[in-house]
């Protein structure tokens, strides 16, 4: 069995100043909502994180932002978060845009074992400066590292007490990539059940890259309820 924790400031409270962090999700879809929460409400300060984008200003990674707890910011893309660009702007955030296949490749890398990879993604453009170039059936292609973290935090809709864990449609995204590239990875699950109930067939990440679990409920904003009006009579 894996580390169960009762609370979600038990879940990050190892995680320190200047730590290396990588949170799953695509926007507000599939984060892992009460571990970040807690990390806002822990004061844990110049972070480095690497995730798809920092949130929006009022939740999820954008609650680290306002806080002025991230040192550096690793993404695809700025997102709709005015604070982001607000201290982008004035000097205090450090941050690496990555085009967003190649920021997916190079978490998968560092999961995966591999130092780093040729690709044909952000030739000619300020992205290739001060990379490695090289040439391949006459095409030019540049160097890219492999990304890994001290710290990975992911959520899933369903887990076991083993750390399997699957990931509910597209809020599968950047969890599974993320939960294998980190040193520690702390998975935020809706739903904990037996080693054995969870089919071996649909399991997305295998318990051997899972070191704790944090059972939580998700408020998911991105989710909106739709309901269809039934005519009687």
């Amino acid at each position: 069995m894996k580390k169960l924790y009762s609370a979600a400031n038990q879940a990050v409270e190892n995680i320190g100043d200047g730590s290396t962090i990588m949170v799953g999700g695509f926007g507000l879809c599939g984060i892992p909502e009460n571990l970040i929460l807690a990390l806002a409400a822990s004061g844990v300060k110049d972070l480095t994180v690497i995730s798809n984008n920092c949130g929006v200003d009022e939740w999820g990674l954008g609650l680290l932002l306002k806080n002025k707890q991230i040192k550096k910011m690793i993404a695809s893309y700025v997102g709709e978060n005015k604070e982001f660009e607000r201290q982008v702007l004035a000097g205090e955030l450090e941050v690496e845009l990555i085009p967003q296949g190649t920021l997916a490749e190079r978490i998968r890398a560092g999961g995966a074992g591999i130092p780093a990879f040729y690709t044909p993604a952000g030739v000619g453009t300020k992205v290739a400066e001060g990379k490695e170039m090289r040439t391949f059936d006459g095409k030019e292609y540049l160097l890219e590292k492999a990304l890994k973290a001290d710290f990975s935090l992911v959520r899933a809709i369903k887990g076991d007490q083993m750390g399997n864990l699957i990931y509910n449609k597209t809020a599968q995204n950047f969890n599974p990539m993320i939960a294998a590239a980190g040193k520690t990875t702390i998975a935020e699950v809706e739903q904990l059940v037996q080693t054995g109930e969870l089919d071996a067939m649909q399991i997305h990440t295998p318990s051997i890259y899972v070191q704790g679990i944090l059972v939580g409920k998700q408020l998911k904003k991105i989710e909106r309820i739709t309901v269809q009006e039934v005519k009687t009579g």
